[in-house]
């Protein structure tokens, strides 16, 4: 089953909403430090309900932490981006990809980009418009992997 990465995440709202899709998907979910807030604000465990239990949580120090740690792992990684060089929808998920989300406000590090094996983005319509709310681009990337993965 795909699983969930943030790498550096400022805004705890954010975490907490993509948390609870985790739960509700039993997605394992990573966040890879330095993060823009406490585990513990109470903004982060708002938006994540009482759903906190059901989230298979890891949290990394540093993007070196995390690294060694998939080298241990299946799976390749694929990195979400507005810089992606292939739509989400045509782009073929396996079963363990490592979705990969930037920060906010910087997105994914150019230097995680590269180590990606495939860097993907979600098509949008109106040209004046970046990018899409961290949490909405998270669960558009994990249904889509689900949807073509046939998970329940």
């Amino acid at each position: 089953m795909p699983q969930l990465v943030l790498v550096n995440p400022q805004i705890p709202p954010n975490t907490g909403n993509i948390a609870r899709t985790c739960a509700a998907t039993r997605t394992d979910l990573h966040l890879v430090e330095p993060l823009g807030f406490e585990i513990t604000d109470r903004y982060l465990k708002r938006a994540g309900l009482d759903y906190w239990p059901y989230v298979s949580l890891k949290i990394h120090p540093s993007i070196e932490a995390f690294i060694e740690f998939h080298q241990q792992q299946p799976g390749r990684w694929v990195g979400f981006s507005v810089k992606g060089t292939c739509s989400h929808f045509d782009f073929q998920f396996q079963a363990d990809d490592w979705l990969l989300f930037g920060s906010e406000t910087q997105g994914l590090p150019a230097a995680i980009l590269q180590q990606c094996a495939a860097t993907v983005y979600i098509p949008m319509s109106e040209p004046g418009v970046r990018s899409l709310n961290l949490s909405v681009s998270a669960a558009i990337g994990l249904f889509e992997a689900r949807r073509q993965l046939v998970l329940d």
